[in-house]
């Protein structure tokens, strides 16, 4: 510590200007003499002493008093009352050490004494990176003289060689520690009862007498080959016996709860899935309008189903989980037997029913009254009918040679509900081009053609003979879906037109539509709009049509590949997705961008998509693949726009609007582009 050190009192007390002492009266301030004309430039500068009035006048002894100061190394700036919580005393104590070095100023230096030893390490360090520098120049001078000379040599290790001096590198990350926390449970024990009987023994002489009484009666029924005659020996014998050989694992009440357990650990597997497909929602969409993006959820897929392509994707009409999945082949020379996957979202582990046929699947589609008919068209020509409720691997109805099925592969197979006639029915298409209408009736399909499908020529009007052309042939059909015109139905075909026909009549087209230069592989009706549809060609092109315009199409749009499907979206006029073969799927809403989709997104790596359809309630989509896979995507909002009507106002009314002020705009451009 410091010793004392004495100063002296200091001169004044006052603010302002410099202060100094009047010891005695003799020391009077003189002014000096002004000075001589013409001297300014040469005169001596003057000092002038003043005094303010509020200095403070000390005697001569109070200037020769000692005052002692001592000086210590504490801080008073440092805070002088800090408590901690002492955890063993579980008490506040004053926490007596306090910090009391004060930095005034600090700086980092680079440069090294080289006597330290931090020196000595770099030199050190220096050195050895020369040298190996050296020896691996070495090395490849004597590596490519030896090549030179002996032709080849193997090349020098280079991974010695110190290429960065500064290859060190430290990281640190500090994370949060969560507390821990205890949890208990109480629960209440099952509660219990106390059962007691009592057994005499004429009761169990009764019994035994029963018994024997019901074996003497089987064996006289064995004998004469006839039935049991005995109505209470039958009605207790042959229950239990029924009881006795059905075993237990195979028994209704376990299969129902292993069934309960498995939807169980599913839905525990699956959980954050579900909770995305319930309630996610891209907050980003608020702020970029015009945009969208796919969240993928389940990915269905199975080990028979691998090497097979997607061909088919179906919702069931009765329940919005369900779905039935077609598996075949689009390749003539890799034809496998087919298969059926109906699947749920509440198990995406495995399929809820499995059907095998012959021939692959080339399409599927479920009743929409009669959600357990599932028909199915095959690439051998044959249709056929599955009842799923009965859980077995063989159709109800199939179509043979003898009862006149298709010599081509089924592309498309649409159910028709008529309420004039009772019979159920479907209409199948064909690449032999054939249109058929089947009827279900107690034993047996029976056919009839609506369409025998012709190639019309350019120029050729659908007024003409359309007999009087080679046949076309059929890749897709789709119906129209306004209350009325069930009848109408579309058909698109191998050439690249796309014929509107009819129910009533088959002898001639309505209108045929020529624009796609490949096959049509997709057309599909608008859901609201009755008057618009959409067709997706190989040639990479989907056009959007109106069924009174067969000359031109309203709006084009180029994919820049080949397309798969396109499919309309059920709540809105103005939305449509489509599938290409680079694993893409785009969104499109005409509503709010003309020209390019909202969203282009890729779902699957190194395979080709080949379906697409939407569910009919939720906002999520299924697309398959040509790898035996079905994925599920969740619409973002900007996806799903739909038009909020107000009082007196129709939501269909709102979205035909919508989709007619989109085809006015689309041919007022066309008309400007004509003139110019």
């Amino acid at each position: 510590m410091p010793g004392p050190i004495t100063a002296k009192k200091p001169l004044d007390k006052g603010k302002g200007k410099k202060k100094v002492l009047e010891p005695a009266q003799s020391q009077d301030y003189v002014p000096a003499p002004p000075p001589m004309p013409g001297d300014e430039a040469f005169a001596m500068p003057i000092r002038e002493i003043v005094k303010p009035d509020n200095q403070l006048k000390l005697s001569e002894a109070d200037l020769n008093e000692e005052v002692a100061k001592m000086l210590t190394a504490n801080n008073p700036a440092a805070p002088k009352n800090i408590v901690r919580f002492n955890m063993k005393d579980k008490v506040y104590k004053l926490e007596p050490m306090v910090e009391q070095t004060v930095v005034h100023y600090a700086t980092d230096g680079w440069l090294l004494h080289k006597s330290s030893d931090e020196a000595k390490r770099q030199l050190d360090m220096e050195k050895m990176e020369q040298e190996a520098s050296a020896r691996f120049q070495a090395d490849i001078d004597r590596a490519s003289h030896e090549h030179k000379e002996h032709g080849d040599v193997e090349p020098p290790d280079d991974s010695r060689q110190l290429r960065n001096q500064f290859n060190f590198s430290e990281r640190a990350a500090q994370t949060l520690n969560y507390p821990l926390r205890e949890r208990e449970t109480f629960t209440e024990p099952p509660p219990t009862a106390t059962v007691s009987g009592v057994c005499t023994q004429w009761e169990i002489y009764d019994e035994y007498i029963k018994d024997l009484e019901r074996q003497r009666l089987d064996e006289a029924a064995k004998t004469r080959g006839g039935k049991k005659h005995h109505p209470a020996a039958h009605h207790g014998g042959a229950a239990s016996k029924q009881q006795e050989h059905v075993p237990t694992l195979q028994s209704p009440a376990l299969l129902h709860s292993l069934g309960t357990l498995d939807r169980m650990v599913n839905q525990n597997m699956f959980e954050e899935v579900a909770m995305d497909f319930k309630y996610w929602d891209d907050a980003s969409d608020a702020f970029r309008p015009g945009e969208g993006s796919l969240l993928p959820l389940w990915k269905f897929a199975s080990e028979k189903s691998k090497r097979r392509q997607v061909t088919s994707i179906c919702w069931n009409p009765l329940y919005d989980d369900m779905f039935a999945v077609g598996y075949g082949s689009y390749e003539f020379l890799k034809q496998a037997s087919g298969l059926i996957n109906i699947y749920s979202l509440k198990n995406p582990s495995h399929p809820e029913y499995t059907f095998h046929t012959e021939s692959g699947v080339m399409c599927v589609h479920f009743h929409p009254e009669y959600a357990n008919l599932l028909a199915v068209g095959c690439y051998d020509g044959t249709v056929l009918v599955y009842d799923v409720r009965l859980k077995k691997d063989e159709p109800i109805y199939q179509a043979s040679v003898r009862t006149g099925k298709h010599n081509d592969p089924v592309w498309q197979v649409v159910w028709q509900v008529d309420e004039a006639q009772k019979a159920l029915h479907f209409v199948s298409i064909s690449s032999d081009g054939n249109v058929n209408l089947w009827t279900l009736t107690k034993s047996e399909l029976i056919p009839e053609c609506l369409m025998k499908l012709r190639v019309v020529k350019a120029g050729e009007t659908s007024e003409e003979d359309p007999t009087a052309s080679g046949p076309a042939g059929g890749c897709c059909m789709d119906f129209c879906k306004m209350l009325g015109q069930e009848s109408i139905y579309l058909v698109g075909t191998e050439e690249g037109a796309i014929h509107r026909c009819s129910k009533a009549y088959s002898s001639q087209y309505l209108s045929t539509y020529v624009a796609h230069h490949l096959a049509v592989y997709a057309v599909s009706w608008n859901h609201i709009h009755p008057n618009m549809f959409l067709s997706s060609s190989a040639d990479w092109t989907i056009k959007l049509w109106d069924v009174h315009d067969s000359k031109r199409a309203v709006m084009n749009f180029d994919l820049n590949d080949s397309i798969g499907d396109v499919a309309w979206a059920p709540y809105s006029a103005t939305v449509f997705a489509a599938v290409t073969d680079d694993g893409r799927v785009h969104v499109f809403d005409l509503a709010q961008n003309k020209l390019l989709p909202l969203c282009s997104q890729k779902v699957v790596k190194k395979a080709k998509l080949t379906k697409l359809v939407f569910n009919p309630k939720q906002p999520i989509v299924l697309v398959g693949d040509d790898k035996g896979a079905v994925t599920s995507l969740k619409l973002s909002p900007n996806l799903r726009i739909t038009s909020k009507p107000e009082k007196g106002q129709k939501f269909d009314d709102l979205e035909i609007a919508k989709l007619d002020a989109v085809v006015e705009i689309a041919r007022k451009s066309d008309a400007d582009l004509a003139k110019h």
